[in-house]
């Protein structure tokens, strides 16, 4: 298969890029407005870069009218949060189907249109939710699958991943742009506390920050207290210099859940399942988006018994 990539010097394209090596496939071109994209030479010396999407979407419709050996059947997105909906177009549209990195989009209503697109193009559109591949997540989720208690479990989510100044200057610290923290940083746990505990009943926002969020969610299997940042200081440990700067918890009734190894090498994983027609469709990521939707438009509320622990005696 042929793949072409867009945002190919950003930070997850070469997760992306490592998964369509190791599936057997072939990268034939990228783009990203930033030319510092020598890590495309890891993988071929035969891509065709564009540093303009103009440029780039009329490579890929040459190639859909030239010899079928020669056109894009996929076209990977990794470009910022809020250009993953006209890169999906571009990618139906140019006969490919896509694989688009979390968010699909950062407004719910967009989903619609592209369902719809789905449909004149037959094309289809993939995420990324890798860690509903995660095989600790599994055996949790059969766990709680198997449970015959009516009892609402108590979990606790945190995730501190620390970001220096530059966050706040680029997109990602742009609410227009990436969605917020809560879309950009916490899609990725809002879609696993869904799929593992159910649609939301409730929701409650105790902080709302540019660099860091908490609240509380009632789910149909779960009450849940979370907290997300990018505030070094909420770190619960020193860093060493070049050390991690993240912190991931989630417990479920006092009992840790451990996915700390495997959770950022699980794309390969999704592009198998993308290639043999098991992929993560609109559907799928729908809830998540719509909650964190939800959750952006919630107004703050501080309801003292359901706080995360890391905010209890804070004065924030």
């Amino acid at each position: 298969m042929n793949f072409a990539l867009t945002g190919a010097a950003g930070f997850v394209a070469p997760r992306h890029l490592n998964a369509i090596r190791d599936t057997g496939n072939r990268l034939v071109a990228a783009v990203d407005p930033h030319d510092a994209v020598g890590v495309l030479d890891r993988y071929s010396f035969d891509v065709r870069f564009f540093t303009e999407f103009e440029r780039f979407d009329r490579h890929l419709e040459k190639l859909r009218r030239g010899p079928d050996a020669d056109r894009v059947h996929y076209v990977s997105i990794c470009s910022p949060n809020y250009l993953h909906d006209a890169h999906i177009r571009m990618a139906l549209r140019a006969g490919a189907h896509a694989i688009c990195e979390k968010p699909l989009v950062i407004n719910p209503w967009n989903l619609d249109a592209l369902q719809e697109l789905e449909r004149e193009t037959g094309g289809r559109v993939n995420t990324v939710l890798q860690l509903r591949l995660h095989p600790q997540l599994i055996a949790l989720r059969n766990r709680l699958q198997t449970d015959t208690s009516t009892d609402k479990h108590e979990v606790c989510l945190s995730y501190v991943t620390a970001r220096g100044r530059w966050y706040d200057v680029s997109w990602k610290g742009s609410d227009e742009r990436s969605g917020g923290l809560v879309t950009n940083i916490g899609i990725h746990f809002f879609d696993l506390l869904l799929w593992l505990f159910g649609p939301v009943i409730g929701c409650e926002v105790h902080v709302r920050e540019t660099r860091r969020m908490a609240g509380f969610l009632d789910l149909e299997r779960a009450r849940i207290r979370w907290f997300l940042s990018a505030e070094l200081s909420d770190l619960p440990f020193v860093p060493a210099a070049g050390a991690k700067t993240t912190f991931r918890s989630i417990t479920v009734d006092h009992h840790e859940v451990e996915f700390s190894d495997g959770f950022t090498d699980l794309h390969t994983r999704v592009y198998e399942d993308v290639l043999a027609g098991r992929g993560f469709g609109i559907d799928e990521s729908r809830p998540a988006i719509a909650l964190s939707n939800r959750i952006r438009q919630t107004p703050v509320e501080l309801v003292a018994s359901r706080l995360h622990p890391m905010l209890r005696g804070s004065a924030r």
